[in-house]
């Protein structure tokens, strides 16, 4: 049944006697009905419809819709300090929530991105009325998952919010010049001419910005610890629908999540991942349209999922797999009962020596076609110039993401490329993406890019994986393993595979000056070229765990 629907604007006041505004959707007819809570920091009008449908739209399924301005934004009272009132005040929304005229008590969120966030934080202080979660979007360990990759300033991504929400509070104070400024420093992304992972209008203008601070802490400790929601919830346990996208930046956190939940929880964990970046959630993303099947499906399963933890309807939830992926390439849903990647298959690394020079040269050697001898025992070297860093194409840490052609960039001497023989059949992947390279660099520091990508018959490049790693002075001993953003996809028939590395992805991780210097300290001035080699090999008496190569999950 569909009911016509109200608004009203209503406010709660925290333990600590701030104001907090919501606007709230209800059925307009008798009865009483489940709660559904969002939290969000952008201004409640928006209420995330980027990638939801609206909330008179949920209301009207037979929910009172809550959309709340999170403390000192919108035009909630308060000071807004990046997650530190999440727990209590989450606490305080979801009993307000639950006390409303017409609620039945039971309450459910929803929300991704900080929306995500703020549902965690609030399961954190086990409020009684909380019953269900729908996380989409986040990051389970805050420094991993969301401000870092693998050691690696996470820049284009970090930057971009903290300008938005610093534009944000600019506006809500009246300061226009302000506002103006950091909107603009927000849609052309420049960097402080000194030291580039600054921003001189963010310095300025916003000089407590979390940005701040999130770059002043490179290593995990302390300061993360006490942010991170994975700190907070090991004694909590709800059901949780987990939503996530191949091609968005948070999906490590949404696994991590999903995962640990999965293992330790008494109720029913279920995981949805779609072809999608951060958003929008649709069918087409960077250069590739996936069909009608990539389509947003989650308005109607979060509906389904609540109905059934809020209301007690049986919608059929658990008869069907706890997991979903889209598989790119057959552009079809894939379900399974677990997220347990096969057993790898590994394709090595082999060349002359020119796999920078010379597209056929590097390539990828299957493991169960070879033996150690097929391989050719040579290194290839790539010298890296912070003057024209590689830039940053598509995939999860850059905006825009998604899978671009990317042949122009591959065929540049400073990105190795290995590619496989063309596939005698389709090949599919779903799980983790795992990169074990011997290489050292001449600096005491530097970073690895590595894009995993499909080769077509015709000689387009689509990237569909990838992953960044920062290593330090102190780690800077081969090999290095690191694992990339996790896929699902089908290769073609007479498609090839193909691993491209290079020692840099810039705006979306800052360049490494070689010098051993923090990301916060780097000095444009004092960058240095660095020159990487990259061993496919190095002895015909190596073993096969001592040749580069990479992991991928077949199924």
């Amino acid at each position: 049944m569909v009911f016509p629907v109200v608004q009203e604007m209503a406010s709660m006041w925290t333990r600590d006697r701030v104001r907090l505004d919501a606007d709230i959707y209800r059925p307009s007819v008798d009865g009483e009905f489940p709660v559904l809570l969002m939290r969000q920091p952008y201004g409640r009008a928006i209420a995330s419809t980027v990638v939801y449908a609206h909330p008179a739209w949920y209301a009207a399924q037979g929910y009172i819709v809550v959309i709340q301005d999170v403390r000192g934004r919108g035009t909630s009272e308060g000071e807004f300090n990046l997650f530190a009132h999440e727990i209590e005040d989450g606490y305080n929304s979801v009993q307000w929530a639950a006390r409303l005229p017409d609620s039945t008590g039971a309450v459910g969120m929803y929300g991704f991105s900080y929306q995500g966030m703020t549902q965690l934080y609030a399961a954190a202080a086990q409020p009684p009325a909380l019953k269900t979660l729908c996380p989409a979007m986040l990051a389970y360990d805050l420094y991993q998952d969301w401000a870092y990759e693998n050691g690696a300033f996470c820049l284009q991504a970090n930057l971009s919010w903290a300008l938005q929400l610093a534009a944000e509070t600019a506006r809500l104070k009246g300061n226009e010049a302000a506002f103006c400024d950091l909107a603009a420093a927000a849609k052309s992304l420049t960097f402080d001419k000194t030291v580039p992972t600054r921003s001189r209008v963010l310095s300025e203008l916003d000089p407590t910005s979390f940005y701040h601070e999130w770059l002043a802490h490179p290593q995990p400790g302390a300061y993360w610890e006490t942010l991170s929601p994975n700190t907070y919830l090991q004694d909590v346990d709800l059901p949780m629908l987990h939503i996530g996208g191949w091609f968005d930046p948070f999906l490590r956190g949404t696994l991590s999540l999903y995962q640990e939940m999965a293992t330790r929880s008494q109720h029913r964990q279920q995981l949805i991942v779609g072809a999608w970046a951060h958003l929008p959630w649709g069918r087409r993303v960077g250069a590739i349209e996936y069909g009608v099947e990539a389509n947003n499906p989650c308005d109607r399963l979060q509906i389904r999922w609540f109905d059934h933890f809020l209301k007690g309807n049986d919608t059929g939830l658990l008869n069907e797999p706890l997991i979903q992926l889209f598989e790119m390439g057959t552009n079809q849903w894939r379900s399974l009962n677990s997220w347990n990647s096969p057993e790898p298959t590994a394709f090595y690394l082999s060349s002359t020596g020119l796999a920078g020079m010379d597209a056929q040269d590097g390539t990828l050697i299957q493991h169960s076609l070879c033996n150690t001898l097929d391989i050719q025992h040579s290194f290839d070297v790539l010298v890296h110039d912070p003057w024209r860093p590689v830039p940053a194409q598509g995939g999860h840490a850059a905006f825009p993401a998604g899978s671009f052609e990317r042949s122009a960039l591959d065929c540049r001497t400073d990105v190795l490329t290995y590619t496989s023989e063309p596939l005698p059949e389709d090949l599919h992947l779903a799980g983790e993406i795992t990169l074990k390279v011997y290489c050292f660099a001449d600096t005491v520091s530097f970073d690895l890019s590595a894009v995993v990508s499909t080769v077509h018959p015709n000689g387009a490049v689509y990237n569909f994986a990838q992953g960044y790693i920062h290593v330090q002075p102190a780690q800077n001993t081969d090999p290095l393993t690191f694992t990339l953003q996790p896929t699902c996809i089908c290769i073609q028939k007479s498609c090839a595979i193909r691993l491209s590395l290079s020692a840099a992805c810039f705006p979306a991780y800052p360049v490494n000056p070689g010098t051993g210097a923090l990301a916060s300290e780097a000095r444009l001035i004092d960058q240095k070229i660095t020159t990487v080699t990259v061993m496919c090999g190095g002895s015909a008496k190596l073993t096969e765990n001592c040749l580069s190569h990479i992991l991928l999950p077949i199924i």
